[in-house]
């Protein structure tokens, strides 16, 4: 049984969501809440599975009770249920610890499903805002692969050559340095990437190439 608080500050709403939900057989509506505050009393007492919680709300808001909440009682969780998908809103409460996000327009058997999604620890966001959020996120560099900051510059820009498949002689032409002078490169790679031949050398390169490009 899914234990469900139901918060929301019209009282139309929670009881539109607990109609909702008492067709469910796996579900138990154990208590309601009005505002953000109440919820995190309900919840300490409660103790239920998943909370439906709406964002804007009077004395506390949905953001500042979901980051209580998932910081006292990380057994519980948050489901942000609203009609306002504001893009801020949703990045607070994703970052504060909420296990998903849905819009108020949401069909009930997707509510539904959302309920047994982030009640078994999956995070579950409803359909547009995984893109928005996405976007919003910032993005890395790839990491470098393990030992390519032991390398010179020079190594590198051999290592790089090495995975686009050239040899020795097409790396001295590009470099214009002496195939010597690759061979010696090539050997100061293997010790300091700890590999055993060129073959090897050459399967490191392939395998990091996309990160390598960068």
């Amino acid at each position: 049984m899914i234990r469900i608080l139901l918060v929301d500050d019209q009282s139309l709403i929670r009881r539109g969501l607990s109609e909702l939900l008492r067709y469910e057989d796996a579900f138990e509506v154990v208590g309601e809440a009005d505002n953000g505050l109440v919820a995190i009393s309900q919840v300490e007492v409660l103790q239920p599975d998943v909370v439906l919680m709406d964002i804007r709300m009077p004395v506390m808001d949905g953001v500042a009770a979901t980051r209580e909440i998932c910081q006292r009682f990380p057994q519980t969780k948050v489901l942000v249920l609203t009609i306002d998908d504001d893009d801020e809103y949703v990045a607070r409460a994703l970052r504060y610890g909420a296990a998903g996000y849905l819009l108020k327009d949401t069909p009930p058997e997707e509510i539904a499903q959302a309920i047994r999604v982030v009640n078994k620890g999956y995070t579950h966001l409803g359909p547009g805002l995984a893109k928005k959020i996405v976007a919003q996120l910032p993005t890395r560099a790839p990491s470098p692969p393990p030992g390519w900051t032991e390398l010179t510059p020079r190594e590198q820009e051999i290592l790089k050559l090495i995975a686009t498949g050239a040899n020795n002689r097409e790396i001295a032409q590009t470099l214009h340095i002496s195939e010597k002078t690759v061979k010696n490169h090539v050997t100061s790679i293997l010790h300091r990437l700890n590999l055993r031949d060129r073959t090897q050398v050459a399967i490191f390169a392939h395998s990091f190439l996309p990160s390598l490009a960068n």
